[in-house]
Order: C-alpha cells, then sequence, then structure tokens
C-alpha cells in the first residue's frame, strides 16, 4: 500500500469513527421494539402506551409494544438484556430490575452491567394508610401503638417482595418495632382487606390508595417519597417524620442491552424526556398519581445502583427469599 493510500484510509477511518461510535446517524432503520415487563393495564403499561406513539413520530418507525409480564419482571429484564444491543429494542422496567438480584437465587442479568440506561420515567410513592379503627393518626402514634402491642400489629402488602412489603421491612428496622406481615396477591386484594377492617394498615401505591383516603375507607397518615409529592401535597413524608433518608418508591424507566451505542442511547433519552414533558403526558400521568420525572443515563444509572445496593440491605437483614 503506499503513503497517500494508508494516509487517506487512516483519514477515512477517524472521520468514520465517531458515526460508529453513536450509531444515531442511520437510526433506527425498521421498527422499534419496546418490551414492557407488565400486562396491559396499570401504571407502567399507560406510560408505555402514552410514550410510544411520539417516540414512532419522533423516530420515523413504529415503536410496538411487547408486553412480557411474569417471573417480577425477570422475564423481560433477561430478554432486553440478551437483545442485539442496536436501539431496536428496549425495556420498559420497574424497580424489580434492581430489587429482584436480591430476592431471587436465580437472575440471569445484572442490574447495571448488563443495560445501558435511558432514562426514569415516573416515580409512584406509597402512602402509609390504616383502617379507621386503628387508634392512630400519625406515625409516630402507629409506632407507639405496634411497640405497646408487640407482634399484633398487622400490615398487608401486595405479595413478598414487592414494593409495600419491603417499605415495610425498612419502616420496621427504622423504627424499631415489630408487625405482622399478611401477603396477598397484588395490591387489590390487600387494599380490599385494609378497607375491609381484616388488616390494619399498608404501604399502598398512591395511585390505588387515593380513591379509599377521599372516600374516607382509610386514613393516610404519610407518603414514602423523598419530598411531599404533587399526588398528595398535605401529607407528610415518613422521612420528616423521624426517619431521614427514608424514601420507598415504585419506579419505571427505560433500559437498552449493554453495548447499545452512546449516540443511540443519547437519542432515544432525548425524544422520551421531550415526551415526557408534554403537557397532556403529565396531566395524565399526575391523574393517575404518578410523578413524571425523565433524567440523563448517567443519573439514572446511579439511581439503579443505589437502589440496588439499599434494597440488598433491607432484603439481607429482613431474611427475604423469593424462589
Amino acid at each position: 500500500m503506499s503513503l497517500n493510500s494508508l494516509i487517506r484510509m487512516l483519514v477515512y477511518c477517524a472521520l468514520a469513527a465517531p458515526a460508529i461510535a453513536t450509531g444515531a446517524e442511520t437510526y433506527p432503520t425498521r421498527p422499534v421494539r419496546m418490551i414492557v415487563a407488565v400486562p396491559p393495564g396499570g401504571p407502567a403499561d399507560i406510560l408505555a402506551r402514552l410514550v410510544g406513539p411520539r417516540l414512532t413520530d419522533a423516530l420515523g418507525q413504529t415503536v410496538v409494544i411487547d408486553n412480557r409480564p411474569g417471573a417480577n419482571g425477570n422475564i423481560a429484564y433477561e430478554m432486553a438484556a440478551h437483545a442485539v444491543p442496536d436501539g431496536h429494542t428496549f425495556v420498559l422496567v420497574a424497580a424489580g430490575v434492581a430489587i429482584n438480584p436480591s430476592l431471587y437465587r436465580e437472575v440471569r442479568y445484572d442490574p447495571v452491567r448488563d443495560f445501558a440506561a435511558i432514562t426514569l420515567g415516573i416515580a409512584v410513592p406509597n402512602i402509609l394508610i390504616v383502617h379507621p379503627s386503628v387508634p392512630a393518626t400519625s406515625v409516630p402514634e402507629l409506632i407507639a401503638l405496634a411497640k405497646s402491642r408487640a407482634g399484633q400489629l398487622t400490615f398487608a402488602s401486595a405479595g413478598n417482595g414487592t414494593s409495600g412489603h419491603l417499605a415495610l421491612e425498612l419502616f420496621k428496622q427504622r423504627a424499631g418495632m415489630d408487625a405482622v406481615h399478611v401477603p396477598y396477591k397484588g395490591g387489590g386484594p390487600a387494599l380490599v382487606e385494609v378497607v375491609a377492617g381484616q388488616v390494619q394498615a399498608l404501604f399502598s401505591l398512591a395511585l390505588a390508595a387515593t380513591p379509599q383516603i377521599k372516600a374516607g375507607r382509610v386514613r393516610a397518615l404519610a407518603i414514602t417519597s423523598g419530598k411531599r409529592s404533587p399526588v398528595a401535597p398535605e401529607l407528610p413524608t415518613v422521612a420528616e417524620l423521624g426517619f431521614p433518608g427514608f424514601e420507598v418508591i415504585g419506579w419505571f424507566g427505560w433500559l437498552a442491552p449493554a453495548k447499545t451505542p452512546r449516540g443511540i442511547v443519547a437519542r432515544l433519552n432525548a425524544e422520551i424526556v421531550k415526551a415526557l414533558q408534554v403537557p397532556d403526558v403529565r396531566e395524565r400521568l399526575l391523574s393517575q398519581s404518578t410523578e413524571p420525572v425523565g433524567n440523563s443515563p448517567q443519573a439514572f444509572t446511579a439511581f439503579i445502583s443505589s437502589e440496588h445496593d439499599k434494597w440488598a440491605d433491607v432484603i439481607r437483614r429482613a431474611g427475604i427469599r423469593m424462589d
């Protein structure tokens, strides 16, 4: 090869390198699949179907919603982790993506190493509620009641390992109290039992609890977000009631397979964040008692890592295991 030919080849490679590195110039070249780790209905599916059409318009290719529920999301997460990293497959995940590796003995993905974070989509706070017959109108009074009736106060949850269950375990650890955990097969049945007075308390997703609170069927004591929430601004946070740093939120966000080109991740991030800021999207999400977020890939990666570490410690101390 002549010196001139070698120089031309090196110049071509240098000019082509940014395009190869970002991969965004020609993306997408075919329909894009958004895997959703839950069945149709509920906050995550609503989020996917609000953002999906706007992504279709922005990307110029159809974004297909592919619901793959099961195994607390692990089916969808493993499928996405092992997909071709070209941006044509990504996944809408729930908090379980960071929690499951500590709950299950066999999880075939790492929540940080095997994914490229795109953005956190929405946060879904829990509300601590009690049946009106419970003689406690505040968190301190509930803790005092639990300590005076050691092992007698009952808390429902949507099931072992759910955000409500983990909120209870963290609350017990921070408050130094005991309570009986009563798991149900879903948040609906758990809430029904608290409304009926069969179980005394529950950390319920705000979406489900708000109508019952407004109807006076349950009493709200606090919200589990890090700061007061627009979902229920009148409610104090657990953190401000003597438990600094206490934060338990359900959340949903988007991940791509690891090694997806940075330019494609940046493109998806920009378009999804833009969609979350559309007024009618924000209004619809807030009406569902969920808070739109939209952050950077770096911030979402750090958040997932911190969630994994926090819940791994709570789960270990509580001895929770899902097999």
